[in-house]
């Protein structure tokens, strides 16, 4: 069977010469692309990944798996590769297939369990999670995402123990007790929630979420004038979360701070115009400051925007009362 290389060649040889930079350049990748060795061809393929040129790190990996198409470690850098490309679907086979190659590789179960987490595919997430930790016990990521993997499956309490564990291991890793206390709060447990929050602001200074979450915490635990305190904040850290004002108004409802609510919830209806959970609060709201016609239009237009709601609405429903 005739090379790749000479046929081409011999193509060449027919072709008008403005065609023929491409082929010589082609031509030239092959001869490049064989001349490397297989530790060559690795570090080539990781230098790009690490300095981001991902079009060149897709089109090696490509050109090593096809040379070497049972090196697991080829098929992992190409996954990755595709996942920076923002082809996850690519990702996911070559990275499975890696796995099917090597199944003890504690990095390629974790990576392939990232491209299940950015599709929000959390149940498959998890099984790849738990390999890696059964191989790497001591990857404190790797028990975060776990938990965020069974916390989004209605797992919460293997999450608890999952974050604990990010703890225990690595006492500094970002927003740990952020998550701990998420969880708690999943499962009503407000107090150890709070306890959480607090700890992780001690820990690591002002985070928008974490002041939300704390202040959020604190309404459903009845301590109305605290939760102000956080939630206010909390608008000034993320002053377009409509969320954040919701929340706030119907502390200051709660409160006993009317004209303040007021504010709040119009500010939430200006962010979030479909969510019908603050006209419900500035409906009491405006009752509480004796503007009754105005009370009535806002429950009307609750009614209205409730009604257009699918039937699992899920939060923005429950809260309303």
């Amino acid at each position: 069977m005739t090379s790749l290389v000479p046929r081409a060649a011999t193509s060449a040889a027919t072709l008008h010469p403005l065609h023929l930079l491409p082929i010589i350049v082609l031509c030239l990748a092959f001869l490049s692309a064989n001349a490397q060795t297989q530790g060559e061809t690795r570090q080539q393929l990781l230098q790009y990944l690490e300095s981001g040129q991902l079009n060149d790190a897709v089109l090696l990996g490509q050109q090593a798996v096809s040379r070497w198409p049972r090196d697991p470690l080829f098929r992992h850098y190409l996954g990755v590769a595709y996942f920076k490309s923002g082809d996850a679907k690519q990702a996911q086979e070559q990275l499975v297939r890696a796995c099917d190659l090597d199944p003890k590789d504690s990095a390629t179960h974790f990576d392939l369990a990232l491209v299940l987490l950015s599709q929000q595919n959390y149940v498959a997430a998890a099984p790849e999670l738990e390999t890696s930790i059964q191989i790497t016990p001591s990857n404190a990521l790797a028990h975060v995402l776990l938990g965020r993997a069974y916390l989004n499956s209605n797992r919460s309490v293997q999450a608890i123990d999952e974050f604990k564990t990010a703890l225990k291991l690595d006492p500094a890793i970002p927003l740990g007790h952020y998550h701990v206390g998420f969880a708690y709060a999943s499962l009503g447990r407000n107090q150890e929630a709070i306890a959480e929050y607090k700890a992780e602001l001690q820990r690591s200074g002002e985070h928008p979420e974490v002041v939300y979450e704390l202040g959020h915490a604190l309404l459903e635990s009845g301590k109305d004038e605290e939760a102000i305190t956080y939630l206010q904040r909390a608008a000034q850290l993320d002053p377009k979360n409509s969320d954040v004002w919701y929340n706030l108004g119907k502390a200051q409802v709660l409160g006993g701070h009317a004209a303040d609510a007021e504010a709040s919830l119009k500010k939430a209806i200006e962010l979030n115009a479909k969510d019908p959970s603050p006209h419900y609060q500035l409906a009491r709201a405006l009752e509480k400051l004796g503007r009754a016609d105005e009370a009535h239009a806002e429950r009307e237009r609750f009614a209205e925007l409730k009604k257009a709601q699918p039937a699992t609405a899920g939060m923005a429903t429950a809260r309303d009362h």
